[in-house]
């Protein structure tokens, strides 16, 4: 079951990484699949790898908020 789990999480950040350039939705959708997959790794036992992925769930996550501020300072101005 947590083996499943770990395939689901990392193919899902592998989509939503791929269409992160359409929609700064899909930005957050790999943060949060990083934060899924950094779980797997802590409960794998694999630290190394949670540790890592919880890192990149921290910069997707501000690359997200940074995309959403833009569009709302822009929204805002109009």
């Amino acid at each position: 079951m947590l083996t499943a789990f770990g395939a689901v999480v990392v193919s899902l950040m592998m989509i939503f990484y791929a269409l992160e350039q359409r929609s700064s939705w899909y930005t957050l959708a790999f943060a949060v699949a990083c934060i899924a997959s950094s779980a797997y790794g802590w409960l794998a036992g694999t630290w190394p790898f949670g540790i890592v992925e919880g890192v990149w769930a921290i910069i997707a996550f501000r690359k997200w908020w940074n995309l959403y501020q833009t569009r709302t300072t822009h929204t805002e101005a109009s």
